[in-house]
C-alpha cells in the first residue's frame, strides 16, 4: 500500500513516514501544500494524511483539488478541533479527521480502516479459501499456520486481495507497492509474484496474459 503525507512540521512528518514504513507502507512526502497538490493528483495513492494549515497552498484547496479529480481516501490530521472545521472537512470530501496531537496507533487504524473502505471491505481479515489475510496485524496465515512474508511480498498479497475477483494490472502494482524513490526493476513484479505462489500456493494468484494478476474471489 502506498501512503502521501502532506505535513509542514518535519518532525512530524518523518515520524509519520518511518511508523508507516515499519508497518510495510511505500511512503511519499510532502513539506508545503503546493507539493502535495501536485503528487496526490499525479500519482495513485492508497491513502492520503493531509493537514490543513500548509504554506504555498493550505489543506482545504488541496482537499478540494484532489476530489475535483480522485476519490483517494484522505485523512485530515491537524490542529484545527473546533466542530465547524471537523464537520468542514468531512462534508469537504475526507474520510476521517484526527486532531493533533494524536497517538500513532491511531492514526495507523484509522488508516487502516479508509483503505479498507474505500474498496468495500470492513472486516479487518480478509479470508480467501485457506488463506487468511489480516491488515490490522499485516500477517497472513494457510490453514491457520502463519506464513512468513517480506514486506514487499505482504503489501502485493494486501493489494490483490483487497481488490479480489478483479485483474490488477502490473503498473498498478508497481503504483501501490513501491515509492517515488524506488528504482524498480522490471522483472521484480514477477519475482514477488513467483515467491508468494511457492508460499501460499501457485494457484492462489492468477495471471491473466497482457493484463495482469488477479486473486480469484
Amino acid at each position: 500500500m502506498r501512503v502521501l503525507v502532506i505535513e509542514d512540521e518535519t518532525e512530524i512528518l518523518r515520524a509519520i513516514a518511518q511508523a508507516l514504513r515499519e508497518e510495510g507502507y511505500a511512503v511519499d512526502e510532502a513539506e508545503d501544500g503546493e507539493n502535495g497538490d501536485f503528487k496526490a493528483t499525479s500519482w495513485e495513492y492508497d491513502a492520503i494524511i493531509l493537514d490543513l494549515m500548509l504554506p504555498r497552498r493550505d489543506g482545504w484547496k488541496v482537499l478540494q483539488s484532489l476530489r475535483n479529480k480522485k476519490k483517494t481516501p484522505v485523512l485530515i490530521l491537524t490542529a484545527r478541533d473546533g466542530l465547524d472545521d471537523r464537520v468542514r472537512g468531512l462534508d469537504s470530501g475526507a474520510d476521517d479527521y484526527l486532531v493533533k496531537p494524536f497517538a500513532l496507533n491511531e492514526l495507523l487504524a484509522r488508516l487502516r480502516a479508509i483503505i479498507r473502505r474505500s474498496v468495500g471491505h470492513a472486516d479487518s481479515v480478509i479470508q480467501i479459501g485457506d488463506i487468511a489475510i489480516d491488515t490490522r496485524a499485516r500477517t497472513v496465515a494457510r490453514n491457520g499456520k502463519p506464513v512468513l512474508l517480506t514486506a514487499r511480498e505482504y503489501s502485493l498479497v494486501e493489494l490483490l486481495a483487497l481488490h479480489r475477483g478483479k485483474v490488477v494490472s502490473r503498473t498498478n502494482i508497481y503504483d501501490h507497492i513501491f515509492d517515488e524513490n524506488d528504482d524498480t526493476l522490471s522483472n521484480l513484479v514477477d519475482v514477488h509474484i513467483m515467491h508468494i505462489r511457492k508460499k501460499l500456493g501457485k494457484n492462489f494468484i492468477t495471471t491473466r496474459r497482457g493484463l495482469g494478476y488477479v486473486v480469484d474471489a
